[in-house]
C-alpha cells in the first residue's frame, strides 16, 4: 500500500490549479507519461524536468538596453496606436518611456481592448522579453510578461525552459509546475549521509524546488548538484528494484529441469559444423539454470549471426529430453517462420514434432495444432503474440525463449511465462541488439546475462563502404555486376512512399527505378503489406528467383538468405547505429565475400558522421552498442521508448555511468544489511520506491 502521505502526489493533475480540461489534453502530449498511463498527475508535473532557464535578471535603464538581449524594465505608459482600419498586417503599438529613452511594445493581431487592460495609460507596468532597434526606435514585440508595480515579485526573473506542445506556453507550464510542487509533503531523507556529504547535495525537497524555481541559472543545468541528486534519487529506486526483483526470482519455487543428453546428441550430430566454443558455454550455464529448484530467469545476447537459434533449440531440447514442452516466441510472423524454417531440418533429424502459430493460423488448422498442443504431441511451439491468449494451453510447458525480448510488453511475458506448472515456466530472453553494460545494470539487473561473442566458424567480415548519394548510379552499376556473377542484394530504404515533406528515398519509387534495370528480378517487402504477400516475396528471395530486394526496415531482424550478399542502406545517415548494424548482419551469412554500402546524402551532421566511421572501422556489436549509447543516450537506445523499457525521467545527465555503479553499491549493501527495508533508512526507501514508480516495478520487472 502506498503510503497515504503521497497520495496527492498521484491524484489528477486536475488537481493542481491552472489546469482544467484543454490544458489536461496538452499536457498529455506534453508531459514523457510513464508506460500505462495515460492521465497526467501530480508527480509527472514534479519529474517535468527544464532543459534550460530565461535569465530575465538584466534591470537596466531603456537608454543602456542592449539590443537582442532579454530584459526587464520598469516604463510608464504614453500612448496607444492601433493599426490602421482593414490593414491586418500593421501591429498594434503601445509607446512607453522611463527617465532615458522611449520603447515601443509592439502586437501583431492583438484584440485592443485586451491590450488597453493590460496597458493603461499613465500607469507604470513592469514589462520583460526581448529588446530590439527598430530603426531609431527600441521596439519589444509580445512582451513575456507585463505585470502591475505591486505584482512585480510574481514575476519569475529566472524562467525554467519546459518541453511543450503546440497551445502550452512555458508561463502557463511553469505556473502548473510550481503549483504541483505545493503538493510535495515532508520526505525523510533516503539517501546514506556518507553520500550525501561527499556530493554536497541538497535534500530532495530542496532540489526539487531549486530547480523548479532556480535562484541561480546553474540550478537547472543537468549537471548542477539539484538535477545531480534528483538523478542519483532515481538510479537508487531502479537499483533497489532490480535488485528486489532478483532476489525474488532468485527465491521463487520452480522444478529442476534435466535430461539425458540424447536429443542434443542427435541436433549436435546433425550440425554441419562444431559449437562455438561461447555457445558451449551459454548451453552449459543454462544446463545449470535449469536442473536448478528455482525458475531460470537469464538473458541471452548475442551478435548477429552468432548463432542464438542453436543455443534455443539446445535449451529446449533438455526440457523435452524430461518429458516436458517448449515454447519460442518471436516478435513478427516473418521471424516465427524464419525459426520454425531453421529448426524443422534438425527436429526432424532429432525426432521433435514442432508447430507453428501465428495470428494468420485459422479454423481447422489452428484447432489442430491447439489440440495437439494439450494432448502432448506438439514439443515445441513456434509462434507470435498468438502464443500468450487464453485457448492457447500446453499439456506441461518447462521452458519459454522469448527472441527479440525488448519488443514485448511485460504483460505479454508474464502471460508466457504463466502457462508453464504451477504459473512458473523457466524463461530464456534473447536479442540480437546487443546491450552495453550501462544498460544492463539498469535495464536488465534482474537477469543472468549470457554472452555469445564469437561467430560461426567460415563467417566471412562484411567489407563496409560509404557512398555519397551523389554517386548513386556507380552503386547501381557495381550492382549490375555483382548480380551477373551470381549475387543478390538488399536494398533498405527508410519510408514506403515519398512524400511532399521528405526527400527520403521511398521504397516504392526505389523499386521502380531498379526494375528498370533489373526487370522482373527486383521485390518490394514493407510493414503496410499483408502477410501472405510478405511471405511470397520472402520465399521468392530466399529461393533466389529474385535477386534484388527492395525493402524498409521489416527486414532488420531475423531474416535468414545466406545467397544475400550485399547491403545498400539509403540515407544512411537516418538510421541508428543500432539499427544500421542490425541490417548490415542480414548479409555475411554464406561463403560469398559480403559488402555494405552506406549511401549518405551531404552534408553530414557530427553524429552521423561519427555513426558511420564506426560502421565502416568495425562489427563488433558490443563495441558498437557502447558508442550508440554514448551518442544517443540511454533513453533512446534499443528504441526504448517504444518498447515498454523502463526510461528514466531525471536520471539522463551528465556522469550517468558513475552515479549508477554508486547506485548499484549502495543499494547493494543497503539490501544485504536491511533486505526487508525495515530500518528507519529502509522505510525512507520504501517511499522513494513510489515516488519513481517501482512499486509497479517490483510487481512487474520479473517478467523482463
Amino acid at each position: 500500500m502506498r503510503p497515504s502521505t503521497l497520495n496527492p502526489l498521484f491524484a489528477s493533475a486536475e488537481t493542481v490549479k491552472g489546469v482544467g480540461p484543454r490544458v489536461l489534453t496538452m499536457l498529455r502530449k506534453a508531459l514523457n507519461l510513464p508506460p500505462g498511463i495515460t492521465d497526467p498527475r501530480v508527480i509527472d508535473l514534479i519529474w517535468h524536468m527544464p532543459t534550460g532557464v530565461i535569465d530575465r535578471r538584466a534591470q537596466p535603464e531603456l537608454a543602456a538596453a542592449a539590443p537582442g538581449t532579454i530584459a526587464t524594465f520598469a516604463v510608464r505608459v504614453l500612448k496607444h496606436k492601433a493599426p490602421p482600419r482593414g490593414n491586418r498586417k500593421a501591429p498594434y503599438k503601445v509607446t512607453c518611456e522611463d527617465d532615458t529613452a522611449r520603447l515601443d511594445l509592439v502586437f501583431f493581431h492583438a484584440e485592443r481592448s485586451f491590450v488597453e487592460r493590460q496597458l493603461p495609460v499613465g500607469e507604470i507596468r513592469i514589462v520583460s522579453g526581448r529588446i530590439e532597434r527598430y530603426g531609431e526606435t527600441l521596439q519589444m514585440a509580445h512582451p513575456d510578461y507585463i505585470v502591475p508595480e505591486t505584482a512585480r515579485a510574481d514575476l519569475p526573473l529566472l524562467e525554467p525552459v519546459y518541453p511543450l506542445t503546440a497551445g502550452l506556453s512555458g508561463k502557463i507550464m511553469g505556473r502548473i509546475v510550481c503549483s504541483a510542487l505545493e503538493n510535495l509533503p515532508e520526505l525523510q531523507e533516503w539517501l546514506d549521509t556518507n553520500v550525501l556529504s561527499a556530493h554536497g547535495w541538497p535534500d530532495a525537497a530542496t532540489a526539487l524546488t531549486a530547480v523548479h524555481r532556480p535562484e541561480a541559472p546553474d540550478q537547472v543545468s543537468a549537471a548542477s548538484k539539484p538535477r545531480q541528486r534528483l538523478a542519483y534519487d532515481e538510479l537508487l529506486a531502479s537499483q533497489i528494484a532490480l535488485a528486489l526483483v532478483r532476489t525474488r526470482n532468485k527465491s521463487q519455487p520452480g522444478r529442476a529441469v534435466t535430461g539425458n543428453g540424447a536429443t542434443r546428441a542427435r541436433i549436435k550430430s546433425a550440425l554441419p559444423f562444431q559449437l562455438t566454443r561461447s555457445q558451449v558455454t551459454a548451453i552449459g550455464e543454462i544446463e545449470k539454470d535449469l536442473a536448478a529448484p528455482n525458475r531460470m530467469h537469464r538473458l541471452l545476447q548475442g551478435d548477429v549471426g552468432s548463432g542464438k537459434t542453436l543455443v534455443a533449440l539446445m535449451t529446449m531440447a533438455i526440457a523435452i529430453e524430461a518429458g516436458a514442452q517448449a515454447a519460442l516466441m518471436a516478435p513478427t510472423e516473418v521471424l516465427a517462420r524464419q525459426h520454425a524454417e531453421t529448426i524443422a531440418p534438425l527436429a526432424e533429424d532429432a525426432g521433435l514434432r514442432i508447430a507453428l502459430l501465428t495470428g494468420r493460423e485459422k479454423g481447422k488448422p489452428r484447432e489442430a495444432v491447439l489440440s495437439a498442443l494439450a494432448a502432448g504431441e506438439v514439443d515445441i511451439l513456434i509462434g507470435t503474440h498468438a502464443l500468450f491468449q487464453p485457448e492457447v494451453v500446453f499439456k506441461d510447458l518447462a521452458v519459454a525463449i522469448i527472441d527479440e525480448q525488448h519488443r514485448f510488453g511485460v504483460h505479454q511475458r508474464l502471460a508466457l511465462q504463466s502457462k508453464g506448472r504451477d504459473g512458473g515456466a523457466n524463461v530464456l530472453a534473447m536479442t540480437a541488439t546487443p546491450i552495453p553494460r550501462t544498460l544492463l545494470m539498469t535495464h536488465y539487473g534482474d537477469l543472468d546475462v549470457s554472452r555469445l561473442t564469437e561467430k560461426p566458424a567460415g563467417r566471412k567480415p562484411v567489407k563496409t563502404t560509404l557512398a555519397s548519394h551523389d554517386r548513386i548510379e556507380d552503386v547501381v552499376d557495381g550492382l549490375r555486376r555483382a548480380v551477373n556473377d551470381g549475387a543478390q542484394v538488399y536494398w533498405v530504404c527508410p519510408l514506403i512512399e515519398t512524400n511532399a515533406t521528405s526527400e527520403l528515398a521511398a521504397a516504392e519509387e526505389r523499386q521502380a527505378h531498379l526494375a528498370q534495370i533489373f526487370g522482373d528480378n527486383v521485390g518490394l517487402l514493407h510493414g503496410a503489406m499483408a502477410a501472405a504477400e510478405k511471405d511470397a516475396t520472402m520465399a521468392a528471395f530466399s529461393d533466389n528467383r529474385l535477386k534484388v530486394l527492395v525493402s524498409t526496415t521489416v527486414i532488420e531482424v531475423g531474416v535468414n538468405v545466406p545467397n544475400a550478399s550485399i547491403m545498400v542502406i539509403e540515407h544512411a545517415e537516418r538510421f541508428g547505429l543500432a539499427q544500421l548494424h542490425q541490417l548490415r548482419g542480414r548479409v555475411g551469412r554464406g561463403s560469398r565475400q559480403s559488402y555494405c554500402v552506406l549511401v549518405y546524402k551531404s552534408p553530414l551532421g557530427e553524429t552521423a558522421e561519427a555513426r558511420l566511421k564506426m560502421m565502416r572501422e568495425t562489427e563488433d556489436g558490443f563495441l558498437i552498442a557502447e558508442k550508440d549509447l554514448e551518442l544517443r543516450g540511454g533513453g533512446e537506445v534499443l528504441g526504448a521508448r517504444q518498447s515498454g523499457m523502463p526510461e528514466f525521467r531525471v536520471a539522463d545527465v551528465p556522469g550517468f555511468d558513475d552515479l549508477l555503479a554508486t547506485a548499484r553499491n549502495d543499494a547493494k549493501l543497503l539490501l544485504a544489511a536491511d533486505p526487508d527495508l525495515k530500518s528507519d533508512r529502509g522505510r525512507a526507501i520504501r517511499h522513494l520506491l513510489y515516488l519513481f514508480e517501482c512499486d509497479e516495478a517490483v510487481r512487474l520487472f520479473h517478467a523482463a
